[in-house]
Protein backbone atom coordinates (compact mmCIF):
# COMPACT_ATOMS: atom_id res chain seq x y z
CA UNK A 1 0.00 0.00 0.00
CA UNK A 2 1.52 3.37 -0.86
CA UNK A 3 2.75 5.07 2.39
CA UNK A 4 1.98 8.95 1.33
CA UNK A 5 -0.53 11.13 2.45
CA UNK A 6 -2.97 10.61 -0.48
CA UNK A 7 -3.73 6.75 0.72
CA UNK A 8 -3.60 7.82 4.34
CA UNK A 9 -6.38 10.75 3.61
CA UNK A 10 -8.48 8.01 0.96
CA UNK A 11 -8.25 5.22 3.42
CA UNK A 12 -9.60 7.57 6.59
CA UNK A 13 -12.57 9.00 4.37
CA UNK A 14 -13.79 5.43 3.10
CA UNK A 15 -13.42 4.39 6.91
CA UNK A 16 -15.62 7.60 7.62
CA UNK A 17 -18.22 6.26 5.16
CA UNK A 18 -18.09 2.97 5.74
CA UNK A 19 -18.62 3.88 10.15
CA UNK A 20 -15.80 0.89 11.26
CA UNK A 21 -15.96 0.83 14.65
CA UNK A 22 -12.63 2.52 16.56
CA UNK A 23 -10.93 -1.04 18.00
CA UNK A 24 -9.81 1.43 20.73
CA UNK A 25 -11.13 1.13 24.38
CA UNK A 26 -11.10 3.31 27.39
CA UNK A 27 -8.33 5.63 28.75
CA UNK A 28 -6.70 5.36 25.05
CA UNK A 29 -9.30 7.12 23.11
CA UNK A 30 -8.78 9.99 25.45
CA UNK A 31 -5.04 10.13 24.52
CA UNK A 32 -5.62 9.56 20.82
CA UNK A 33 -8.67 12.63 21.02
CA UNK A 34 -5.83 15.05 22.85
CA UNK A 35 -2.98 13.62 20.04
CA UNK A 36 -5.50 14.07 17.28
CA UNK A 37 -6.20 17.58 18.42
CA UNK A 38 -2.80 18.56 19.09
CA UNK A 39 -2.53 19.02 14.79
CA UNK A 40 -3.98 22.58 15.23
CA UNK A 41 -3.86 25.22 17.35
CA UNK A 42 -5.35 24.70 20.88
CA UNK A 43 -8.39 27.04 20.04
CA UNK A 44 -9.15 24.85 16.80
CA UNK A 45 -8.39 21.31 18.23
CA UNK A 46 -10.31 21.85 21.25
CA UNK A 47 -14.16 22.61 19.25
CA UNK A 48 -13.40 19.72 16.31
CA UNK A 49 -14.69 16.73 15.74
CA UNK A 50 -12.31 13.99 16.69
CA UNK A 51 -12.17 10.51 13.80
CA UNK A 52 -10.63 7.26 15.17
CA UNK A 53 -10.61 4.73 12.83
CA UNK A 54 -13.39 6.15 10.74
CA UNK A 55 -15.80 6.33 13.56
CA UNK A 56 -16.49 9.91 15.20
CA UNK A 57 -15.50 9.59 18.68
CA UNK A 58 -15.87 13.20 19.51
CA UNK A 59 -17.90 15.47 18.21
CA UNK A 60 -16.72 19.27 17.61
CA UNK A 61 -18.89 22.23 17.10
CA UNK A 62 -16.67 24.03 14.67
CA UNK A 63 -16.46 22.20 11.64
CA UNK A 64 -12.88 21.18 11.83
CA UNK A 65 -12.08 17.56 11.99
CA UNK A 66 -8.93 15.92 13.41
CA UNK A 67 -7.72 12.68 13.41
CA UNK A 68 -4.89 11.13 15.82
CA UNK A 69 -3.77 9.50 12.13
CA UNK A 70 -3.80 9.44 8.79
CA UNK A 71 -3.28 5.81 8.43
CA UNK A 72 -3.48 3.45 11.54
CA UNK A 73 -0.66 3.64 13.27
CA UNK A 74 1.43 6.25 11.65
CA UNK A 75 0.98 8.54 14.11
CA UNK A 76 0.56 11.69 11.91
CA UNK A 77 -2.35 13.40 13.43
CA UNK A 78 -3.83 16.07 11.32
CA UNK A 79 -7.09 18.48 11.09
CA UNK A 80 -8.63 19.67 8.20
CA UNK A 81 -11.58 21.88 7.20
CA UNK A 82 -14.16 21.82 4.48
CA UNK A 83 -12.47 22.77 1.59
CA UNK A 84 -9.51 20.14 2.33
CA UNK A 85 -12.02 17.25 2.87
CA UNK A 86 -13.74 18.09 -0.16
CA UNK A 87 -10.01 17.82 -1.73
CA UNK A 88 -8.84 14.64 0.08
CA UNK A 89 -12.54 13.10 -1.34
CA UNK A 90 -11.36 14.03 -4.93
CA UNK A 91 -7.87 13.03 -4.63
CA UNK A 92 -9.28 9.70 -3.22
CA UNK A 93 -11.47 8.86 -6.25
CA UNK A 94 -8.85 10.26 -8.84
CA UNK A 95 -11.71 12.94 -9.53
CA UNK A 96 -11.07 16.72 -10.90
CA UNK A 97 -10.95 19.61 -7.67
CA UNK A 98 -10.60 22.50 -7.69
CA UNK A 99 -11.76 25.72 -5.48
CA UNK A 100 -12.75 28.95 -5.42
CA UNK A 101 -11.65 29.50 -1.84
CA UNK A 102 -8.89 28.79 0.45
CA UNK A 103 -8.55 25.62 2.63
CA UNK A 104 -6.38 25.23 5.49
CA UNK A 105 -4.74 21.77 7.10
CA UNK A 106 -3.02 21.28 10.26
CA UNK A 107 -0.29 18.91 11.02
CA UNK A 108 1.44 20.76 14.06
CA UNK A 109 2.89 17.39 15.42
CA UNK A 110 4.45 16.47 12.38
CA UNK A 111 5.02 13.54 10.66
CA UNK A 112 6.98 10.41 11.64
CA UNK A 113 9.90 9.65 9.93
CA UNK A 114 9.23 7.67 7.02
CA UNK A 115 6.03 8.62 6.36
CA UNK A 116 6.52 11.91 3.75
CA UNK A 117 5.75 11.71 -0.39
CA UNK A 118 6.36 12.32 -3.61
CA UNK A 119 6.41 15.78 -3.76
CA UNK A 120 5.22 15.88 -7.23
CA UNK A 121 2.94 12.78 -7.51
CA UNK A 122 0.34 11.94 -4.88
CA UNK A 123 -0.10 8.65 -6.43
CA UNK A 124 3.81 7.59 -6.79
CA UNK A 125 3.70 3.63 -6.36
CA UNK A 126 6.61 3.94 -3.48
CA UNK A 127 7.07 7.86 -2.23
CA UNK A 128 9.81 6.43 0.06
CA UNK A 129 12.15 6.38 -3.23
CA UNK A 130 10.81 9.15 -5.17
CA UNK A 131 13.35 11.47 -6.38
CA UNK A 132 11.53 13.86 -4.89
CA UNK A 133 10.52 12.27 -1.50
CA UNK A 134 9.96 14.78 0.92
CA UNK A 135 9.18 14.51 5.06
CA UNK A 136 8.05 17.50 6.80
CA UNK A 137 8.23 18.49 10.12
CA UNK A 138 5.43 20.70 11.87
CA UNK A 139 3.70 22.46 9.08
CA UNK A 140 0.41 23.76 7.92
CA UNK A 141 -1.48 23.27 4.08
CA UNK A 142 -3.24 25.85 2.32
CA UNK A 143 -5.54 25.10 -0.55
CA UNK A 144 -5.98 27.94 -3.14
CA UNK A 145 -7.07 28.80 -6.52
CA UNK A 146 -4.60 27.19 -8.55
CA UNK A 147 -3.62 30.48 -10.00
CA UNK A 148 -2.73 31.88 -6.93
CA UNK A 149 0.33 29.26 -6.77
CA UNK A 150 2.04 31.06 -9.87
CA UNK A 151 5.62 31.99 -8.58
CA UNK A 152 5.94 29.94 -5.15
CA UNK A 153 8.41 27.38 -5.44
CA UNK A 154 8.09 23.74 -5.46
CA UNK A 155 11.60 23.34 -3.83
CA UNK A 156 10.91 21.78 0.21
CA UNK A 157 14.43 22.47 0.96
CA UNK A 158 14.18 26.60 0.39
CA UNK A 159 13.30 27.25 3.87
CA UNK A 160 10.19 28.37 3.69
CA UNK A 161 6.62 27.70 1.86
CA UNK A 162 6.60 25.67 -1.07
CA UNK A 163 3.83 24.17 -3.48
CA UNK A 164 3.08 20.44 -3.73
CA UNK A 165 1.51 18.27 -6.44
CA UNK A 166 2.30 21.57 -8.31
CA UNK A 167 1.03 19.95 -11.90
CA UNK A 168 -2.18 18.46 -10.45
CA UNK A 169 -5.55 19.50 -9.39
CA UNK A 170 -4.51 18.57 -5.49
CA UNK A 171 -1.98 21.35 -5.65
CA UNK A 172 -1.05 23.25 -2.31
CA UNK A 173 1.40 25.36 -0.15
CA UNK A 174 3.06 23.53 2.47
CA UNK A 175 3.98 25.63 5.09
CA UNK A 176 6.74 24.62 7.42
CA UNK A 177 6.53 25.47 11.06
CA UNK A 178 8.85 26.16 13.78
CA UNK A 179 7.61 25.46 17.21
CA UNK A 180 10.34 25.49 19.12
CA UNK A 181 10.26 29.35 18.49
Amino acid sequence: MNKGIISKSVLTLALVVAGIGTGVAGDEVDKLIAHARGAAPAAIGAGATVVINGEVVAEGSNGWTCLPEVMPGDGAAVCIDAVWGEMMAALGAKAPFSTSGVGISYMLLGEPAGSGVSNSNPYHEDPVNADDYVETGPHLMIIVPKESLEGLTTDPASGGPFVMWKDTDYAHIMIPVDRGR
